[in-house]
């Protein structure tokens, strides 16, 4: 089944999502073939007041921002329903990252830091416009993959947004359980009667509980059977959360709720930048409007989490990673008070290295004179006196598995794993260094998804009309796809190989070159070696040497020859092995 507007066409089993009033799709141009993303209102959404329908698309029509998904047109089906083209984004939603097995606890750092970045950002772009969002959540987050691999995030879904300036308040109800401010939660979710108004600190709360789900991959208020199954409790948890905490959970039924003031240790985000982090989540995770940070208040403090600069430490004696993060401008003293504050080790027992040489840290020295760190290559911290080995806390969980028979199973699975490490080490490198790698694979992904488009084509059998269309668009895309794979190929790879087989023919060259030489000797020494008479010797009958000058052996002091060096025998006086 399939559906067109003037200009696009989709297929109605392609859904991107789906929500109370309306269904997107993943679409295509009629005429270009370009991939968007079509927003389909449902009879529900025409129950709204007019003005309220027309909101999303006034809202979009204003915003323009790299951090929100643009609108490109809205536009009609047959039976007059609005639909809404908008930009199509390939990665997916921040909420399906987070569901993938690999971010169960948390996003890795750097790519936290970008889902931060592009969040302000968009976030900071709405205020300027005075819009508050209202459901923001990471469903609503979107994520672009350009051909450097790289995310970039956006906003999306404004079927909620409207315009109020900081000081103006609403009434309307919008957004999604887990993700509601605790007075919304009790109005909208547990059915009870107030009187409040709702100011922009609402989306300040949804942040607060999105960063928390992108830094430790779990919801920050959780009550027993979950946040769905036991609703009372969980707008208690968030309605009494103390001041400055940043999650509570209730694991028993009915039983005490365990307040949290810092990330879960399994989080995978370093101490430094959790240490930035957690007063962020602490101010915007209030319930009382009054003690809420404001936007600007938030603004400023991210802006200077985003502005600082990156220095990787490996505290040596400790054996812990450190990713330390510190103004460019500031001094090597208050670098080394911050590497004191997170590892213990105090300035006067600091010792540096980097690449293997010692490294002087001078008090007045600036951030931005430091030698450029990397995971693979931090400064090396030794303290002067002797430092414990640190390590993450653990604690014994019960389990159905024999851990035994585990640890053999996994030890016959990682015998090979040293040499194939070895084998990939080398490898590994260059291969990362490689931008064209990145631009084949990203090629290649685009291949394979019409590949499964076909397959999927060829199941179905005869296709209507519009899927025929999408079939020929995609035709067209493979032979774009194959070719730029082609020309990559062939002037970038195979020229890279082309050089590289020039050069190895240079060096072959000179090797021969320089061999040539050395054969001319060797065989001069071995024409001078047969001019030589040879005798046997009668104790041990080793061919010896008479013919060449001798001289006194240092071990036994008999005569050796120069050439071979043998002794005289003891016994019939011939020249042997000493």
């Amino acid at each position: 089944m399939t559906a067109s507007t003037a200009n696009y066409l989709w297929s109605l089993g392609d859904v991107l999502g789906q929500g109370a009033t309306a269904s997107v799709y993943k679409a295509r141009n009629k005429r270009t073939g370009e991939q968007v993303a079509v927003k389909v209102f449902n009879p529900l959404s025409y129950s709204r007041p007019y003005e309220v329908q027309m909101r999303e698309f006034e809202m979009l029509r204003r915003l323009n921002h790299n951090n929100i998904v643009k609108l490109f047109s809205v536009e009609e089906l047959s039976n007059k329903q609005k639909v809404l083209v908008m930009e199509y984004c390939s990665g997916g939603s921040l909420l399906s990252l987070l569901e993938e097995p690999e971010n169960t606890f948390g996003l890795p750092e750097t790519e936290f830091l970008i889902v931060l970045q592009c969040v302000v950002q968009g976030m900071n772009h709405l205020r300027e416009n005075g819009v508050v969002h209202r459901d923001i959540k990471p469903g609503n987050i979107m994520r672009q993959v350009g051909e450097d691999g790289r995310s970039v995030y956006k906003l999306t879904d404004f079927g909620a947004a409207r315009k109020l300036e900081n000081e103006e308040t609403f009434v309307s109800i919008y957004g999604t359980e887990e993700y509601l401010h605790p007075d919304m939660y009790e109005r909208a979710v547990l059915r009870r009667p107030q009187h409040k108004a709702y100011g922009v600190s609402v989306d300040l709360w949804s942040i607060g509980v999105t960063f928390y789900h992108a830094a430790a991959g779990s919801l920050p208020f959780t009550p027993y059977g979950g946040p769905r199954r036991n609703k009372p409790t969980m707008f208690k948890i968030t309605k009494e959360k103390p001041v400055g905490a940043i999650a509570g959970v209730q694991k028993v039924n009915d039983g005490l709720i365990e307040w949290s003031y810092q990330l879960p240790n399994s989080c995978l985000l370093s101490k430094g930048l959790r240490c930035q982090l957690v007063p962020v989540l602490a101010g915007i995770l209030e319930a009382d409007q009054e003690k809420c940070w404001t936007f600007d208040q938030f603004f400023s403090a991210t802006t200077e989490i985003l502005q600082r600069v990156s220095v990787y430490l490996f505290s040596l004696q400790q054996a812990t990673a450190h990713r330390l993060y510190i103004h460019h401008y500031n001094t090597a003293a208050i670098f080394c008070e911050e590497v004191a504050s997170q590892t213990g080790v105090g300035l006067e027992q600091q010792h540096f290295l980097f690449l293997g040489h010692d490294l002087s840290l001078k008090g007045s020295m600036k951030v931005v004179n430091f030698p450029s760190t990397s995971p693979s290559q931090p400064l090396l911290l030794l303290s002067r006196t002797p430092e414990t080995h640190a390590g993450l806390p653990f604690r014994e969980r019960k389990t159905h598995i024999n851990i035994k028979n585990t640890c053999e199973t996994f030890f016959i699975m990682f015998t090979p794993v040293p040499s194939l490490f070895t084998s990939l080490q080398g490898l590994g490198p260059k291969g990362l260094q490689c931008a064209d790698i990145q631009k084949m694979e990203f090629l290649l992904e685009k291949i394979m998804a019409i590949h499964q488009q076909y397959r999927k084509d060829r199941l179905t059998g005869k296709l209507a009309y519009n899927d025929e269309q999408i079939h020929k668009f995609e035709k067209i895309h493979l032979s774009s796809h194959i070719k730029r794979v082609k020309v990559l190929f062939r002037e970038e790879c195979l020229q890279k190989y082309r050089d590289l087989l020039d050069s190895a023919s240079t060096w072959s060259r000179l090797d021969t070159h320089t061999h040539t030489p050395f054969s001319d000797i060797n065989s001069l020494l071995t024409l001078l070696c047969c001019q030589c008479s040879l005798f046997v010797c009668c104790q041990c009958s080793l061919f010896v040497c008479c013919q060449c000058s001798l001289f006194v052996c240092c071990q036994c002091s008999l005569f050796v020859c120069c050439q071979c060096s043998l002794c005289v025998c003891c016994q019939c006086s011939l020249f042997v092995c000493c």
